[in-house]
């Protein structure tokens, strides 16, 4: 998470996607897209497994610590990936990652009890952070920042449908294999992706030296775990007044102390301090870590409510999760949408953590005959709240941060929301477990009951509900839904706490360079870990797609006082560029269409701003002085996106990429183009 010092590239090598051909870099692209496949997967795919795993391996209690583990590993070791993939090399780093990844997969899969199971999670969560921070930072060593929105967004649909495919997978494996496919299927798929990587991924090594703050990661995953175990354990495994659970309370209070002594001295701090000055910066990490709680807690609990009181199957759980997913996606990215079109965004975590609490209300409400259609509705809401406000907040993160603050602030505002993920689980599993304690003795108690069948048993064994006698099976299946259901009731009021947060932050304009974040920056359990360069580079690249560059030359020639067709703008510089052009040739090798090109030239003939001499165009008097306007309006534009963050004092890296963009929108990298000056009125 900490600032990344960039260093000038070594001379001589390539610039991104240069020397490569087209088949070699999408290979190189597809191989990263198995990686980050395998750690988006493992978010969601064990979900709609978990009950089968607890019955199996015993253990309820700990059935949160399945899911936490691999949240607080990931967690911790996103920020050390990213920064020795920057000093070592990402390539023979991805390659490790996935190692790790794999053998952690391997040994969950032979896991023969839960203690097993959770280290080789944290293991396995190791590795899943390093295979998402990396394969997003390869991105940008292969194609120039023109295209990586169009690559990153693969990435972030990767994303989107594992959390789609994740509970359902997890269910088809549980139900016709066994659950440990769940982690099985990670093999093969990790193994194709690990020998196309050595193959075909060739990447210039960029030595870029860093501080590794190692000593402020360590403590903050020490405090996080601290915390976590605190409110997993107190109240069910020890009492909140047990020495145990004073002594983890007090010893994450003194090591918080410790972490914020280091950070302050830190070079490159994994969570700058200074970035609580921000108001926005510290207002929205508090709703990023409830979000977090929310989220990950209800979709870790939510399939054992299906399986073990609706009596569904684990496939079948994973279809009834949908209505979930789908609110969620509709939200997120209507409101994305909405904010970056109309600039206006502070309803959307105003409105988004009210409906959340809503939802919350609504899945305390179902019971063990709660009908398929009024759990999907209750779904639907609670999923909907979340998309209403998890794209928003990293968007106003970054808009209230300096350039040099962007990638921190991103990584900040997502470590929150890790943090948050983790915590909720705890949370959530230690409310449940205690809960369903209670509510087992009062509904067994001076029962008869088989041998293996008492309380305990059935905590630790959800299975063991069948070999009730007929008449005792209701109330203890009413018991397992009221303690779930519960967890939701207790959620609701810390969600309430985000919404008033919500009501505090203030609406500031928003930078045009400001996009909608993509769905890998928005649904990961882990924190995003992108320096400011590659943050911006992501957002200003959605320019390159057809729609970004036909409103970019719709506004650049208005600017610009002409009246032509934005192709005719962009065929003008480009003749400007290269000389000549010939009109034919431009639609085999630009993605701009025939039509477009054809009356393009038409029109710039009819004005007399080009001639013809053959099959090429040449630029008259009046060409040459047009294109140099437009030219001019081009780099003001891009300029001009990106607010105050093009001050006086602009770093070199932005400056070289708004070089970049602005050469690339043509198509050639060929003229280092005059960029404009800041204007006078400048606030820092």
């Amino acid at each position: 998470m900490a600032q990344e010092v960039r260093s000038p590239d070594l001379g001589g090598d390539p610039a991104p996607g240069e020397g490569r051909s087209r088949r070699s870099i999408v290979i190189a692209i597809g191989a990263l897209l198995l990686g980050m496949l395998l750690a988006a997967l493992d978010q969601t795919i064990v979900s709609t497994a978990l009950p089968t795993i607890v019955s199996e391996l015993g253990g309820m209690e700990h059935l949160s610590w399945v899911v936490t583990a691999y949240i607080l590993a990931s967690t911790a070791g996103t920020p050390l990936w990213g920064k020795l993939g920057d000093q070592y090399g990402r390539k023979k780093l991805f390659q490790a990652a996935i190692v790790i990844f794999l053998v952690g997969s391997a040994l969950c899969g032979i896991a023969q009890n839960m203690p097993q199971l959770i280290g080789f999670r944290a293991l396995q969560g190791l590795g899943g952070g390093g295979l998402i921070v990396l394969s997003m930072a390869i991105v940008g060593d292969l194609v120039p920042p023109r295209e990586r929105g169009r690559y990153q967004g693969m990435f972030g649909a990767v994303f989107g449908g594992s959390s789609v495919l994740g509970p359902l997978l997890g269910g088809l494996f549980t139900q016709h294999l066994s659950w440990r496919w769940v982690f099985y299927i990670n093999l093969p798929i990790g193994i194709v992706a690990l020998f196309v990587i050595a193959a075909v991924l060739h990447i210039p090594a960029r030595a870029t030296r860093h501080t590794i703050d190692y000593l402020g990661t360590v403590l903050i995953a020490s405090v996080a775990t601290c915390l976590v175990l605190v409110a997993s354990l107190g109240g069910t495994t020890w009492e909140w007044t047990s020495p145990q659970i004073v002594g983890l309370a007090v010893l994450g209070a003194v090591l918080l102390v410790c972490f914020v002594y280091v950070e302050r001295r830190a070079a490159e701090p994994v969570l700058p301090l200074k970035l609580f000055r921000i108001r926005t910066f510290t207002l929205v990490s508090v709703i990023s870590f409830v979000v977090g709680f929310a989220m990950f807690g209800a979709m870790t609990y939510l399939p054992t409510f299906l399986q073990v009181v609706q009596g569904v199957t684990p496939t079948a759980s994973g279809v009834h999760m949908l209505p979930m997913v789908v609110g969620m996606f509709l939200a997120s990215t209507t409101s994305g949408q909405i904010v970056s079109r109309t600039g206006r965004w502070k309803v959307f975590p105003i409105a988004g953590t009210a409906v959340t609490a809503i939802g919350l209300l609504l899945l305390h409400r179902l019971t063990e005959h709660s009908s398929t259609w009024q759990m999907s509705v209750d779904f639907f809401v609670f999923g909907v709240g979340l998309g209403l406000v998890i794209q928003v907040l990293v968007l106003v993160v970054q808009n209230a941060v300096s350039y040099q603050d962007l990638g921190v602030a991103t990584a900040g505002a997502t470590f929150f929301r890790s943090i948050g993920a983790s915590f909720g689980v705890a949370v959530f599993g230690a409310i449940f477990t205690h809960g369903l304690n209670s509510q087992l003795d009062s509904a067994l108690a001076g029962q008869s009951l088989p041998p293996g069948t008492g309380p305990e048993q059935i905590a630790a064994d959800p299975r063991a509900i069948a070999e009730l006698p007929s008449e005792l099976q209701p109330s203890v299946v009413h018991a397992y839904a009221t303690s779930i259901t519960d967890v939701f009731l207790y959620a609701a009021p810390v969600v309430f706490v985000a919404f008033v947060v919500a009501w505090f932050l203030k609406e500031d304009k928003l930078r045009g360079s400001v996009t909608a974040p993509d769905a890998s920056q928005t649904l990961a359990s882990n924190p995003v870990e992108r320096s400011s360069y590659e943050e911006c580079a992501r957002a200003l690249s959605v320019l390159g797609s057809r729609k970004g560059r036909r409103e970019i030359y719709e506004r650049i020639t208005a600017r610009a006082g002409l009246d032509l067709l934005p192709a005719a703008s962009w065929l003008l510089l480009r003749i400007r560029r290269h000389g000549t052009v010939e009109p034919a040739r431009l639609a085999e090798t630009t993605p701009v269409p025939l039509r477009a090109i054809t009356e393009a030239s038409r029109q710039v003939e009819e004005r007399h701003l080009a001639r013809r001499e053959g099959l090429q165009l040449i630029l008259t008097d009046d060409g040459v002085e047009a294109a140099a306007k437009l030219a001019k309006a081009r780099e003001d534009s891009l300029a001009e996106l990106l607010g105050d963050w093009w001050g006086p004092e602009r770093p070199t890296d932005l400056v070289q990429l708004v070089e970049e963009l602005t050469a690339e929108l043509n198509g050639s990298d060929a003229e280092r183009p005059h960029l404009p000056d800041p204007p006078r009125d400048h606030r820092a």
